[in-house]
């Protein structure tokens, strides 16, 4: 039990290190990854930021706002406490197999069961918040900003282990979600490939993560470089589909 906990607040120190700060912001490889990051929380998280919105349209304007406002602080903080411990336990082997063993699950459930259906849960939500107050709506926008993120959380794992780069791709990419969601949506509804695309990205990463789990490591150039191919290729059947129609 000592051991895992200095190892947590070991990772905890280098939140507060400028040395590991500036070692991830100077490294052109490590804003590739933060960039991969950001584009993988936009692909699985577009959805979830509609349905917030809908779960604060109960509330008069400005504490719709506020309400979002607040979620966004619980979803960084949650972050700072799940990258903390996440990056020690996740050197654990069979955490390590079981995290990649919930990714590529996620995947299988994507492409052989039944989709996620966030329209159905919006409307859902929509309903259950209808009668809540201010803080009652603050609560439960906390809750669900927590279930939206924990998927992309642990998908971040399989990317990257130092904290800076886990961390900097949450926010800013949580921070982005805010502001350009509906972006996100008229390019998926556009490039309704892009759904199948996030998901074919997740089974990569939780390979990545199973077979790092058996000491079998790729480098971040090839494999960002496989995610990167693998985005802009969507783009290119897109296109060459639409030819052929």
């Amino acid at each position: 039990m000592g051991e895992l906990i200095t190892g947590i607040l070991g990772n905890y120190s280098q939140f507060f290190s400028f040395d590991v700060f500036w070692s991830v912001v100077s490294n052109p490889v490590n804003w590739a990854i933060i960039g991969s990051l950001i584009v993988l929380e936009g692909l699985l998280s577009a959805d979830n930021a509609l349905v917030l919105a809908i779960m604060v349209k109960h509330l008069p304007p400005k504490q719709q706002k506020k309400a979002l406002f607040y979620g966004i602080l619980g979803a960084y903080l949650f972050r700072f406490v799940a990258i903390g411990i996440g990056t020690y336990l996740i050197k654990i082997w069979w955490v390590k197999a079981i995290g990649a063993l919930y990714l590529l699950w996620m995947a299988a459930q994507f492409f052989f069961f039944s989709g996620r259906g966030k329209e159905k849960e919006g409307v859902n939500m929509e309903e259950k918040t209808a009668s809540m107050g201010f803080w009652r709506t603050v609560l439960a926008v906390e809750i669900m900003d927590i279930a939206f993120s924990m998927d992309s959380v642990l998908a971040a794992f399989g990317v990257s282990d130092q904290v800076w780069v886990l961390y900097m791709g949450g926010i800013l990419g949580i921070a982005m979600m805010r502001g350009v969601a509906q972006i996100f949506l008229i390019l998926i509804d556009r490039y309704p490939e892009l759904e199948t695309t996030a998901y074919i990205l997740i089974a990569l990463i939780g390979g990545k993560m199973m077979l790092s789990a058996f000491n079998i490591h790729i480098g971040n150039l090839p494999f960002f470089g496989v995610m990167v191919l693998i985005f802009l290729s969507t783009f290119v059947i897109h296109h060459s589909q639409a030819g052929k129609a």
